[in-house]
């Protein structure tokens, strides 16, 4: 773990706000996965669990309507940094016609393009290309250096053609993107092993010409440095980065899958690194927020959880004949 004593001070405020989207994903998440588990979600459901503080630190130091963001199924504390409100969260997997995306998702695919909110694309290396695009527009704009690119996907990702493309395309751009490989071991079932063999993920970054850093993704406030250090760079001008993020998903692919794959003892050894855990210590510990602090803001997430899926639930749903299915600009009914 990080040495508390070595992280700066002016990371207090982005650190707090992180650790408050770490609670209120987890909470939201845990409420989503018993309406599932209920026969009340239609779709997949997709948890983050172990990737909390990569999601939250990839988002925090990020300007919506000025930097871009491309969250992937896992990243919904992401999301909340990067500022969308846990309702919309509630009504994309509820079905209500008022979200972002109109009824129409189910889970997951949601965004505000417009607003440098990428609606993720499950074949991610395509995503990064998205966001590659994303960043030259706005350099044709005559905004660089400035804005950054933040792009999440799994190590399974990097194995795949559009991955490697989008990377070189990104090095030979010199683009402010900011890629995060975060590897929880398993490209769904499928181990590290049978994705690169000995590969190092590291060391593909260094290939590619990146900016290279590796970190234990469940370890908070070292998270947190490495990412300021990431988006400072990118957006000076300094080219492209890469985080490898090493983590595990403490859960299965989505809720339909047990995950009987991944071996006893390696989750019993991130039992003892679930990320809001880890967090709850080490603010502790810095006294950047007491306990009862903390008490607050669980309670917090609880509420804001238990009003953003009540009102969703009650809001009305899509109506093909009233419904022009155009997600890039968002009005509500």
């Amino acid at each position: 773990m990080a040495r508390c004593d070595s992280i700066n001070s002016h990371l207090k405020d982005p650190a707090i706000k992180a650790f408050q989207a770490i609670i209120l994903a987890r909470t939201f998440e845990t409420k989503i996965s018993a309406l599932y588990k209920a026969g009340k979600i239609t779709g997949g459901v997709y948890l983050g669990r172990g990737h909390e503080a990569i999601a939250a630190c990839g988002g925090v130091f990020l300007k919506s309507g000025y930097d871009v963001i491309a969250p992937f199924i896992r990243e919904q504390a992401a999301r909340l940094t990067w500022g969308e409100p846990i309702i919309e969260a509630a009504r994309a997997y509820l079905g209500s016609a008022l979200g972002c995306m109109k009824g129409r998702d189910g889970n997951v695919h949601r965004g505000l393009p417009a607003e440098g909110y990428v609606a993720p694309i499950s074949h991610l290396g395509s995503t990064i290309a998205f966001i590659n695009g994303c960043l030259f527009a706005k350099r044709m704009d005559g905004l660089f250096p400035g804005p950054v690119g933040v792009a999440f996907c799994g190590d399974g990702t990097t194995s795949t053609g559009a991955f490697h493309e989008a990377a070189n395309m990104a090095n030979v751009e010199n683009l402010p993107l900011i890629l995060v490989v975060t590897n929880n071991k398993f490209a769904y079932s499928t181990p590290n092993i049978r994705e690169f063999g000995d590969a190092d993920l590291a060391q593909r970054g260094k290939g590619y010409g990146f900016n290279v850093y590796e970190i234990d993704g469940t370890d908070f406030l070292t998270t947190l440095s490495t990412f300021k250090s990431a988006v400072d760079n990118a957006r000076a001008g300094n080219g492209p980065q890469w985080i490898l993020a090493n983590t595990l998903r403490m859960c299965g692919h989505g809720e339909h899958d047990d995950a009987s794959y991944i071996p006893a003892e390696l989750k019993q050894e991130y039992l003892e690194k679930d990320p809001p855990a880890v967090a709850e210590r080490q603010l502790l510990e810095l006294g950047w927020l007491t306990q009862e602090e903390i008490e607050d803001i669980k309670k917090d997430a609880a509420e804001q959880v238990q009003t953003a899926v009540a009102t969703a639930q009650k809001e009305i749903e899509p109506d093909p004949f009233r419904e022009n299915w155009v997600a890039t600009v968002w009005k509500p009914y």
